[in-house]
Formats: structure tokens, C-alpha cells, sequence
């Protein structure tokens, strides 16, 4: 069954928009930690993460860094046939190593990002299954290359003050990563569908004492291999026109075009990549309008820019990856 929840548009206040920021720099702080910073009481940060959860509109993950173990990632690209989009894209949603799956344009188009361990998943899906599909018509598989930015760091609602960030950025990570083991599986399912479930929550689920769920997610974090993730929904923010951009840039100018790309608020996406175009991006904005004041005024200033293509989100089957069962 494909991912997907049930999802209201919501209107933030000042309080929101603080609790927002704060977890995407660490989905993981105490509430009573959360609320110091906001300047409001612990029960009221609750309410409000509580309200935001239940409309669909955010969530927190626990991952593991594919860099950290050996992951490459990759973004497709892929053609349909007319009646085919959807049934291709919910397939696509259900394997766990695939995820930011979008139904692009008129539904013909999709685009996905895939997490392989190894060559032989990422030459399963590329070289024999999707082939296979013949109602897919055409697939373009780009490489991440260097990543500018990431949609849990999406900055269009960051508002935060120095001060603020600084008390809740957690340290950078200390050492070599430390590979997960076979026992922690059930802890890193479970994290992966509730990033902020309590320790006791997470002792049922893995048989471990709180305090060694405790410790062992303080190891992996530490060492940088445990990360957590703010999965946004821009729609339920208001955000209604979400668009995919492929970019060809000049090489002399491609870091310079991503960087610049990265600090737009508007963009939650942005990543240099092999192929015929070499940097992709995902823009949020109110609407049609917005968007194409967004194409004309900031990215027409980008140097080196040689060639944009343009697709409107029409449906997202799935954001971050699901755990691979439930707990």
C-alpha cells in the first residue's frame, strides 16, 4: 500500500513557526527543552506538535546515515504511459529503499529517489525491474553528486534567532560512524516511524531495558550513523505550488548555481547530480503566480545557467522512507 496520510492545511502562529525551526535542528529535543527556548510552557509545545501530527502536516523520523554505512543515493526520472503513473508510483512507494516519491506534470512523469546499499539493489531496480515495466516508457537515473540542500532543512519557515539555534543544534558528530548491527533493527524501524517515541515505547519494541535504548541511541547519534528528520508537508503549510526543477549549469559554474539555489527559501531541495542535467531542485510556493515570480526573479539572476526544465508536484505518493515493518 503506498504512503500515504491524511493531511489538513493549517495556519501557523508565531509559536508553530518557532516549534517548526526548532525540529529541523533537532527532532529529538525534550519537550520541556523546546519549550525554554520558545518561551512557553512544556504542555503547550506538546499541544501544538501533537495538533501538527495529527493534521498530517509534520512528523519526525529516525535514520540511518547512508554515508555513514555505504550508501550511494540516486534520483529518477521516469516516463509512463497515460493510464500508468499512479500504479507505477504506489509500486515505487512500497519498496523500502525508495522514497520523495512525486507524480509530476499530468501524471505521465515521476520522480523518485532511491538508497542503495550496494550495486546490486540499485542494478535490480535500474537494469531489471523498471526495463521490465512496459508501461514505463523511459528512465533517466542521476547520481547525487553534493548536496545543497535537503528538505528537512527546508528555510522557507525558519525564524529563529542565533541564540535560539545555538542552544538546540546538537554537536557535529565525534569519530568514525558506527555501523548499526543486526539487533538494532527493531529500534531503527521503530525510530523510522516515530522519531520522538518515548524510551519505554522503544524498550517494548526491541526487548532492551530503557536505559539501554538510552544508551545505544546516544552511540549512534553521537557518532553520527543515528539521524533525525522533520518530514514537512509544504501543502499543509500553505505552499500549494511545489515544482521540480532539472538545471543544466555551466561546470565553472555549478557549486556557485547550487549554492545560490540553496539559499532560496523557497527551495527544500537542491543537489548537483550526474547526466544531462547536473542539478536538480524541489521549490515550494504559494501558487502558480508566486512561482513564476520565483522563476523570473531569482533563479533568471543564477549565473551559468544554460538549460531549466519545469513539473508541477500533482501528487506525493511518499516523503521519507517507511520502516521496513511496523512496530
Amino acid at each position: 500500500m503506498s504512503y500515504r496520510r491524511r493531511m489538513e492545511t493549517v495556519t501557523l502562529d508565531d509559536v508553530d513557526r518557532g516549534l517548526v525551526h526548532a525540529l529541523q535542528l533537532d527532532g529529538r529535543a525534550p519537550m520541556r527543552t523546546l519549550g525554554q527556548v520558545l518561551g512557553v510552557s512544556e504542555n503547550t509545545v506538546a499541544r501544538r506538535y501533537q495538533r501538527l501530527r495529527t493534521a498530517g502536516v509534520l512528523r519526525v523520523t529516525g535514520a540511518v546515515n547512508g554515508g555513514e554505512v555505504g550508501y550511494t543515493s540516486w534520483t529518477l526520472r521516469l516516463r509512463t504511459t497515460p493510464d500508468a503513473g499512479a500504479a507505477v508510483a504506489d509500486a515505487l512507494a512500497d519498496r523500502p529503499d525508495v522514497s520523495w516519491v512525486h507524480l509530476l506534470s499530468g501524471g505521465t512523469e515521476i520522480s523518485c529517489t532511491v538508497h542503495a546499499p550496494g550495486s546490486a539493489g540499485r542494478d535490480d531496480l535500474l537494469l531489471r525491474k523498471l526495463p521490465r515495466a512496459n508501461r514505463v516508457t523511459a528512465v533517466s537515473a542521476h547520481e547525487l553528486l553534493h548536496t545543497f540542500a535537503l528538505p528537512d532543512g527546508w528555510g522557507g519557515l525558519h525564524c529563529l534567532s542565533p541564540g535560539q539555534i545555538k542552544r538546540l543544534r546538537p554537536p557535529p558528530p565525534e569519530g568514525a560512524g558506527v555501523p548499526p548491527e543486526p539487533a538494532d533493527r527493531p529500534l531503527l524501524d521503530a525510530l523510522a516511524h516515530d522519531g520522538r517515541a518515548s524510551y519505554t515505547t522503544l524498550a517494548k519494541v526491541t526487548g532492551w531495558a530503557d536505559s539501554t535504548v538510552r544508551r545505544r541511541m546516544e552511540v549512534l547519534r553521537r557518532h553520527g550513523t543515528l539521524t533525525y528528520h522533520l518530514d514537512l508537508s509544504p501543502a499543509g503549510l500553505g505552499f500549494h505550488s511545489e515544482t521540480r526543477l532539472w538545471l543544466t549549469v555551466s561546470p565553472a559554474h555549478l557549486a556557485e548555481a547550487g549554492a545560490a539555489l540553496a539559499s532560496h527559501p523557497e527551495t527544500s531541495f537542491a543537489v548537483a547530480t550526474t547526466g544531462g542535467t547536473n542539478l536538480t531542485a524541489m521549490v515550494n510556493c504559494r501558487d502558480a503566480r508566486d512561482f513564476y515570480r520565483y522563476l523570473t526573479d531569482r533563479v533568471a539572476g543564477i549565473r551559468g545557467v544554460q538549460t531549466l526544465e519545469s513539473a508541477p508536484v500533482i501528487r506525493t505518493v511518499k516523503r521519507l522512507r517507511r520502516p521496513a515493518a511496523r512496530p
